[in-house]
């Protein structure tokens, strides 16, 4: 991974940015020697937020199975017919 002080970064935005973009490789910036924002493609962030949301409703599943908050599938069939009445 690609390390920038903050410096460098707002003195040379413009050439940081189009390596970003070339390599698409993630940038950590530091401030006074400690990590302090990464940047990342904006292609490669929608992603991850794409994947953490999948994560996310995975988790839910898991844990309304462990409260044993779970339908059967008629159940949710006839739940599904009401909210799309």
């Amino acid at each position: 991974m690609k390390v920038e002080l903050v410096t460098t970064l707002k003195r040379q935005a413009t050439k940081i940015l189009q390596d970003l973009h070339s390599s698409k490789e993630p940038v950590l910036i530091t401030e006074h020697g400690q990590p302090s924002a990464y940047l990342v493609d904006v292609d490669d962030y929608e992603m991850m937020q794409k994947r953490m949301s999948i994560l996310e409703g995975i988790a839910k599943g898991e844990q309304a199975i462990r409260n044993d908050d779970v339908l059967t599938n008629l159940q949710a069939n006839e739940k599904m017919d009401k909210w799309l009445k």
